[in-house]
């Protein structure tokens, strides 16, 4: 077990492999062949290397040798959605559609803008006569 500062020990597919078929073949368990392959100094070690063992064990029973050659250390790419295409009509109509709805934006800003202007007139007017609005 590797401690503070120091790398973890990467095992190559060919000892994994070995280690799992003599386990499987020779009826060994998992103390047994941690014994038979590792020195231990401590429980917590042996239980460490018991730990990587059960996981080699069931991704070989899983998914065969190719499984014990896949690197699963570090984070995963990334998976992008494709993009999808649309038909030439049918993105022309899309851009049409928001053209036009980008043009009555601007006409009901307009007409917003409008509205304030008129009001703040006929406040002023009032104000002006000295009447309230009601």
């Amino acid at each position: 077990m590797a401690k503070k500062g120091q790398k973890q020990k990467k095992y190559g597919v060919e000892f994994k492999i070995s280690v799992i078929l003599d386990m499987l073949n020779n009826n060994l368990g998992y103390r047994e062949t941690v014994r038979k392959y590792w020195d231990t100094k401590s429980r917590a070690e042996e239980s460490h290397y018991r730990t990587r063992l059960k996981l080699w064990e069931r991704i070989y029973l899983e998914k065969g040798e190719a499984g014990l050659m896949a690197e699963r250390r570090g984070r995963k790419g990334a998976v992008r959605p494709r993009k999808r295409t649309l038909d030439k009509a049918v993105e022309e109509d899309l851009i049409a559609e928001n053209q036009r709805l980008k043009e009555e934006l601007e006409y009901a800003q307009i007409e917003i803008e409008y509205l304030k202007k008129l009001d703040a007139l006929v406040r002023a007017e009032e104000r002006k006569n000295g009447k309230k609005r009601k």
